[in-house]
């Protein structure tokens, strides 16, 4: 693959997952194994509430082919085949669902030095469709998105963003919601292993007059442990715990609470990935 400006999918989602990823409100197991021919098998269980449930998944990489399999406890099977360089630069990428089988999609991605295209249908009678582009440099890029949905034939989404990316930082501003949202986000790195980093998002909702401001980080606490914590102007405070035990074995802790209504319940969770 060829090193360009990225999908469109990529500008803002550094600042997004540090916000966001490992904010846990359920308790999760999941045991990890790789056999000698390279099959990787996940079975994970997970409570949330009074309720339960599991998967099993299974990842084999083989050549430029990657396939993954998964089957939860409700008899949900989904799959997903990911071929890179069919074209060279490209990856084609099909996703398969049962019994939702409406739900499937097929996507084709294609990388070019300032360039990236991103085109994906869905598998059923009346399929919508994606598109989106980016053009620019590793360090600068513009992007648009739009889909459009073949039975109505009206536009259900479009987004433009650019971003900029740094050896230690990136700044985003998408719009979104068709013209409705505007969201701009900075994340900075603090060291040379971009364990400890700093984010800071604003978004307003212009059909709202509504205005939300996030701001969150990391800390390495030591090359095994790991702090996170977030806070918005509506009040919510969120603290992640990560702590790496033996072999890739990781232990996440996760807690986020109202401040300004302190008489509800936190929200708590916490996750065991046990790896070999």
């Amino acid at each position: 693959m060829s090193k360009g400006p990225g999908l469109f999918s990529d500008i803002g989602k550094k600042a997004k997952d540090l916000l966001t990823r490992d904010y846990l409100s359920d308790h999760k197991l999941s045991v990890s194994s790789v056999t000698e021919s390279g099959l990787a098998l996940t079975t994970s269980t997970v409570k949330k509430g009074g309720y339960s449930s599991g998967d099993v998944a299974a990842q084999y990489m083989y050549k430029n082919t990657f396939l993954d399999v998964k089957v939860d406890t409700e008899s949900n099977i989904s799959a997903t085949v990911a071929i890179t360089d069919i074209v060279p630069s490209s990856k084609t990428i099909a996703t398969l669902k049962y019994p939702n089988y409406e739900s499937g999609k097929m996507e084709f991605q294609y990388f070019h030095p300032h360039a990236a295209l991103s085109a994906a249908v869905g598998l059923n009678q009346s399929p919508p469709i994606d598109l989106s582009v980016t053009l620019g440099t590793p360090t600068f890029a513009l992007g648009a998105e739009a889909g459009y949905e073949t039975t109505s034939g009206k536009l259900t989404k479009y987004t433009a963003a650019i971003t900029v990316t740094k050896p230690d930082s990136c700044a985003s501003m998408i719009l979104g919601d068709k013209g409705d949202t505007i969201k701009v986000s900075v994340i900075h790195y603090l060291d040379q292993s971009k364990r400890s980093a700093g984010v800071g998002e604003i978004a307003r909702k212009f059909s709202t007059n509504e205005n939300t401001l996030s701001v969150g980080g990391s800390y390495a606490i030591d090359s095994l442990s790991l702090v996170k914590v977030k806070l918005n102007n509506h009040g919510s405070l969120g603290a992640v715990l990560q702590h790496e035990l033996a072999g890739k074995s990781l232990v996440t802790i996760s807690s986020e609470f109202d401040t300004k209504a302190l008489d509800k319940t936190p929200k708590f969770g916490v996750c065991l990935a046990v790896k070999p």
